[in-house]
């Protein structure tokens, strides 16, 4: 068990023949006494504020650790919402690429449809160029027709008599 400064005080020597000055030892043991004390309320206020310390360095541990969890957390928040973003692109893309292909499609079969219009535009403006040629090719022929002649005439002979 160590020493108190109250032990130290008390202790007392047994004497000797011509044993130790009395004062000197008296003197010496108070010094003793005195650095004892102060040891003792150093070692105190050391051990108070390694205490402290310690509760704080807990505090701190606490304090990264909770860090340390919340940066993961972030990270995988991150990471999903950075996974989930990539997929709603890959969404976008083949939603666009559908819609490029229906929009083709529908380009190339009005397109066709209207190719097959102007083919047909193509074969009526044939046939009646056709039918109007013949139509006048037979007016003219009815013109330089003999009837047309006679017709003429009865007109003209009508005209005379009246």
């Amino acid at each position: 068990m160590p020493l108190t400064p109250l032990d130290i005080h008390n202790k007392e020597f047994t004497r000797g023949f011509r044993g130790y000055d009395e004062d000197e030892v008296n003197e010496f043991l108070d010094q003793v006494i005195k650095d004892y004390e102060a040891v003792l309320r150093e070692k105190k206020e050391l051990f108070e504020r390694v205490t402290d310390l310690d509760e704080k360095l807990d505090h701190f541990k606490n304090i990264e650790e909770t860090l340390n969890k919340s940066i993961l957390v972030a990270q995988e928040a991150a990471e999903e919402v950075r996974r989930s973003a990539q997929k709603e692109a890959q969404l976008i893309v083949k939603e666009a690429e559908k819609n490029a292909d229906r929009i083709i499609n529908d380009s190339l079969a009005k397109s066709r449809k209207v190719m097959m219009d102007m083919e047909e535009l193509k074969k009526q403006a044939s046939v009646y160029k056709m039918r109007f040629k013949m139509l006048i090719e037979a007016q003219l022929e009815m013109l330089q027709s003999d009837d047309w002649n006679e017709v003429t005439e009865e007109e003209e002979v009508y005209a005379e008599r009246t």
